[in-house]
């Protein structure tokens, strides 16, 4: 009989069989599980030795088994004599040691089925071990005591190895297991993750066989989407496992017992990310105290530390504070000289000069009359040259004093610091503003050490100061970080204290907080997504049984950013369908909100600009909008923001086709034609960039000589330099050109047929005057050839594919 156990299930199993005498075990992916992917990720720490020539040494040597006629199941000495086919016997010998080495390394014990094993003495049930595996009984018992502990290995009455009979359990196996054992099938269970062999290979003998599963569909598709990640981030060069997945274990107890997919969500990605964020803090304060001696105060800043802060107390931490310094207090408060007003003033200029003015503390009143009738560009002289006064500098280092004097009382009421200990503030990252802002000061006036310690550290500039990230410039390069940073909205909306943002504090240091503007429904999935996280910090505490691991620190970093890439740069839908309504708020002082993603904007700059629309897309969370482009195009944004490869709109533009165009000075009547190449960009659109000088040439698109049928997504005209820049067409001076048709009729709202070859559509120039180069961009799809015209050869195979 067949049953199905999930991994949380799996310490109550024997409760369903109450007359079973034998617990029969599968080992890899049951009882040990490794920390990697797939078993051949383990092949890149064997030294000296590539992953590729470990598998084809291990298919030559089950080729030749079957050649000889002795079945396929082979030893770990045959598959490194065909390794080193010219080696010696003692490095052969040494080979084979170093892979049980590896393996060990990498193995841990599954916590519910050692806990099973328990439960079956227990009961004085004997306790077998049934696999699959080119290991032989010694060597497997061997690496079970030296991944799980010897108790573990103690708990196993008998061993059976496939290499040792010459037969896998879904070639016949477990026959021969049962002539060894002296239980009926009926009395014996048997538990495995592989169907064919745990249950297609064994039910039918009469046994119990139990199949566990351990991941959901989708489960499994985010881990080798992940593994994906890690392959493009962590090239592996030195011998060591690739696609590092620690967090596997806990993920299968986890994620079952999620209630909904905003759980789910926390569970695997937040989950992983800050657990290992939590013990890399843990020994970051540990070395902080070594260091500096006195005690290390954790200060997790909010709002964006709050998850973090759940996460250390969920797993034991008591030592943790919330600290409220946003970055707008931790400016306000910074200003102690003329010099740090003006190096503000040349950082922040370009931000809105009233959102620059508060941030300076200028009273409301005075920003009413300073700046409420200018635009934008005359409120920034007119801030500047307020700046630049005395009265306005006196004012602001009188404010700004007795500003830092309430905020040092908020700190001391948090956490009592004394001379010589270490302020350790936690935070997401990223480039640590607080801490630039308010380190200095707080060093002063309370004699303390004060470091950073981020989960993402990406410094724009080098400060010199106590800065560290569990994912920084140590381990990757400055583009990878900076491609982490271009996505970090999701993950504060999602780690983020459902409150406003502190704005000033009371001077006994009481926070006083702005008005929280995000909706309650983002604020209840938020709490649903960190529940999940918490959720996975308790499973995993209950998940792996391991010997001492001194390589766990750099695993699970590698993870979370395997983790963190994945869920940035390739989101699946159920994920993406948590968050489809949520809002971000910018957090600079302002009340202002955006929505942190919309598919229809990411689509029609794809349709227009191709894939070089990533260059200038500068999107609050571009990855989500184009999530149903194919895994083609999200890969190529992944690329291009990890590596910043140095792509020109030219190297995606080839397969064009010829358009041709009329233009029309309709002050001087002259005419010119001339044939303009359009450009592919996405999807079977094609842009065609047609010069019209300074706005004065109307332009007639003879797209009928082309296509009989055809779309068009869009018409604008916009400066050249703006064109060829890249920028996003949010950041782009364009004004829609409308046509007017001839001979070419309009089906549907971009849906156009044009019966004859000369059907044009004409386009005025554009109604304001330009004193600069003006193009106007056409882009469009042609669905039916004009037959005349591919009959005569006149179109690319390019366009050719873009016949409906």
């Amino acid at each position: 009989m067949t049953h199905t156990v999930l991994p949380h299930e799996v310490p109550a199993l024997l409760d369903r069989f109450p007359d079973a005498r034998c617990l029969s075990l599968d080992c890899f992916d049951t009882l040990l599980w490794r920390d990697c992917h797939a078993p051949v990720d383990l092949f890149t720490a064997l030294p000296g030795v590539a992953r590729a020539q470990r598998v084809g040494a291990e298919g030559a040597a089950r080729k030749a088994r079957a050649l000889a006629g002795k079945g396929t199941e082979v030893s770990l000495a045959e598959i490194h004599a065909r390794l080193h086919p010219n080696g010696s016997a003692a490095g052969r010998a040494q080979s084979a040691a170093e892979e049980l080495a590896a393996e060990a390394r990498h193995c841990h014990g599954f916590a519910p089925v050692v806990a099973l094993m328990q439960a079956a003495k227990a009961r004085g049930m004997e306790v077998v071990i049934v696999s699959d595996t080119y290991l032989d009984a010694a060597q497997l018992r061997a690496l079970i005591a030296a991944a799980a502990g010897a108790n573990v290995a103690a708990l196993i009455d008998q061993v059976f190895c496939s290499s040792k009979f010459g037969l896998s359990k879904g070639a016949g196996l477990y026959g021969q297991v049962l002539k060894k054992l002296r239980h009926a099938p009926h009395e014996i269970v048997h538990l495995g993750d592989n169907f064919h062999a745990d249950v297609e290979g064994v039910a039918p003998l009469g046994v119990n066989a139990v199949h566990l599963v351990q991941f959901a569909d989708e489960v499994r598709q985010r881990l080798r989407l992940e593994a994906s990640a890690d392959a493009l981030l962590h090239p592996h060069c030195a011998p060591k496992a690739r696609a590092l997945q620690p967090h596997r274990a806990a993920l299968s107890l986890a994620e079952p017992l999620c209630g909904d997919a905003a759980e789910r969500l926390g569970a695997s990605v937040l989950g992983p990310v800050f657990h290992a964020f939590h013990h890399w803090l843990d020994g970051e304060a540990a070395a902080l105290e070594a260091a500096h001696g006195g005690r290390v105060h954790k200060l997790f800043l909010m709002r964006d530390g709050y998850l973090p802060l759940r996460v250390h107390r969920e797993l034991g931490g008591t030592d943790g504070h919330e600290l409220e310094i946003s970055r707008f207090t931790a400016t306000a408060a910074h200003f102690t000289s003329d010099a740090a007003i003006t190096a503000f003033v040349e950082d922040e200029i370009g931000l809105r000069p009233t959102t620059l003015a508060r941030q300076m503390l200028l009273p409301e009143e005075r920003i009413a009359s300073l700046l409420e009738p200018l635009s934008m560009e005359d409120g920034t002289q007119a801030l500047l040259k307020e700046t630049r006064t005395g009265p306005f500098r006196k004012a602001l280092l009188r404010a700004s004093r007795a500003f830092a004097d309430r905020l040092q009382a908020h700190l001391r009421a948090t956490c009592k610091p004394q001379a010589g200990d270490t302020l350790m503030l936690v935070d997401l990252g990223y480039n640590g503003t607080v801490q630039n802002r308010v380190a200095a000061l707080l060093a002063s006036r309370l004699k303390v050490h004060v470091a950073g310690r981020y989960l993402v550290l990406r410094e724009k500039e080098v400060t010199g100061l106590d800065k560290r990230g569990l994912i920084d410039a140590r381990h990757y390069a400055p583009e990878v970080l900076e491609g982490f940073c271009a996505n970090v909205a999701l993950l504060e909306q999602l780690c983020t204290k459902a409150q406003g943002s502190v704005v000033d504090y009371t001077p006994d240091g009481t926070p006083l907080r702005g008005p929280n503007d995000i909706k309650q429904q983002q604020s209840a999935v938020r709490e649903a997504v960190q529940q999940g996280c918490l959720a996975f910090q308790r499973a995993a505490r209950n998940a792996v049984v391991r010997t001492p691991c001194d390589h766990a620190p750099a695993m699970w970093r590698e993870a979370a950013a395997s983790v963190l890439a994945r869920a940035m740069f390739l989101p699946l839908p159920a994920e993406l369908a948590v968050v489809e309504a949520f809002e971000h708020d910018v957090n600079l002082g302002t009340q202002q909100t955006v929505p942190l993603f919309d598919r229809a904007v990411a689509a029609r700059g794809l349709k227009q600009r191709g894939l070089f629309y990533m260059n200038g897309a500068e999107r609050m969370l571009l990855p989500a909008e184009i999530d149903r482009e194919g895994l083609a195009t999200r890969l190529s944004l992944m690329v291009h923001r990890l590596f910043d490869p140095p792509f020109a709109y030219s190297d995606f533009g080839q397969g064009g086709v010829a358009l041709d165009v009329t233009l029309v000075d309709p002050a001087s009547g002259q005419v010119a034609r001339r044939q303009v190449q359009a450009t592919p960009t996405h999807d079977g659109f094609y842009t065609a960039a047609i010069p019209v000088g300074e706005g004065r040439f109307a332009v007639a698109a003879h797209i009928g000589q082309l296509a009989e049928w055809f779309e068009v997504e869009s018409a604008v005209h916009v400066p050249v330099a703006d064109f060829i820049s890249g920028k996003h067409e949010a950041l782009r001076r364009e004004t829609v050109a409308h046509a007017a048709p001839e001979g070419i009729g309009r089906m549907a709202d971009r849906l156009w047929h044009s019966p004859a070859a000369d059907g044009h559509l004409l386009f005025p120039p554009p109604a304001d005057s330009r004193d600069e180069p003006v193009l106007l961009a056409l882009t469009f799809r042609p669905l039916v050839l004009r037959q005349t015209r591919a009959a005569a050869g006149q179109t690319t195979p390019a366009a050719e594919r873009t016949v409906a």
